[in-house]
């Protein structure tokens, strides 16, 4: 053992033969932080005994990166009963993970409502986007209107998506700095209103700040124009090229959704082999779309 560690050790040692609280948490989260998460929950354990009940939020924390989500979630409610606000949000996030939505809903708008948290009324939409998306819109504007980018990021996104509104143009562009989806969804707007080449720096800005879903669009309008502005010969083989780069840069970045434009790019030039691999790997990622262009290829074996 080093002697960072020794000391860790000898710390931890007269922290649990005392009564320090303090210290108790401070040890506590060390380990924690060094993944020694058994040892951190019994400093975490002693602090609660003697008599800090809000470190029943730390005490959730470190049962959940040990994998007893059930514990952890007593332990989060027993935090909130103690008056610890914080632990909303993660007692939200683990009861979602336990697949009881209904009670994370009450955590996630506690957590908006009563921690001051902004990031559970978005958790809050994301869940009620799935069947009631004028409640989820409500929702996330109450975290925007509290100064919250994300969540404004978010909320002009989704309602360009419902609206297709040109008028969202300066709500978009001031989240694109912190969205890439908004990045994107700008350029779909600039594109539509007819400013192509602004669409296109926007995205390769978007690229280069490391918004890693300007790529797939990037590469889709580059394809576009290339396809335009081929003539009668066929595309532009340039512009076909470049459209390939920005798909592979897609995938490089991680975003596993270009694998089926570039599949269907490669399968237009006769490249069947590499097509396939493609949508291979977009379908065992669980892209729908590159599931289904794969069963269409091969519905001839069928």
């Amino acid at each position: 053992m080093d002697e960072p560690g020794r000391e860790l050790q000898e710390r931890l040692r007269a922290a649990l033969a005392g009564d320090d609280t303090d210290e108790l948490v401070e040890v506590g989260c060390d380990l924690a932080d060094l993944g020694r998460q058994r040892e951190a929950l019994l400093c975490f354990r002693r602090a609660v005994v003697l008599g800090q009940e809000w470190v029943w939020f730390n005490v959730g924390n470190t049962l959940r990166e040990l994998d007893r989500p059930v514990e952890a979630i007593e332990a989060y409610q027993r935090a909130v009963d103690a008056g610890e606000s914080d632990a909303w949000l993660n007692l939200g996030h683990t009861l979602e993970l336990q697949g009881d939505l209904v009670e994370a809903m009450r955590a996630y708008r506690a957590a908006g409502e009563v921690g001051d948290q902004p990031e559970g009324f978005v958790d809050l939409a994301l869940l009620r986007e799935q069947g009631l998306r004028e409640e989820a819109e409500a929702t996330l504007a109450r975290a925007a209107e509290r100064g919250h980018p994300p969540a404004a990021a978010l909320l002009a996104s989704w309602r360009w998506e419902r609206t297709r509104d040109p008028a969202l143009e300066e709500q978009l562009r001031a989240a694109a700095a912190v969205s890439g989806d908004a990045r994107a969804d700008l350029a779909d707007l600039l594109a539509d209103t007819g400013r192509r080449q602004q669409a296109r720096a926007q995205l390769e800005l978007g690229a280069k700040l490391g918004q890693r879903e300007c790529w797939l669009p990037l590469g889709n309008l580059l394809l576009d124009d290339a396809r335009a502005g081929g003539g009668t010969g066929g595309a532009d083989p340039a512009g076909e090229a470049a459209a390939e780069d920005a798909y592979r840069a897609g995938l490089a970045a991680g975003d596993l959704h270009c694998h089926h434009n570039l599949a269907m790019l490669l399968l237009q030039r006769g490249d069947v082999r590499g097509a396939e691999e493609h949508l291979l790997a977009g379908a065992t990622a669980g892209d729908e779309l590159a599931q289904r262009a794969w069963q269409d290829l091969h519905a001839d074996e069928e």
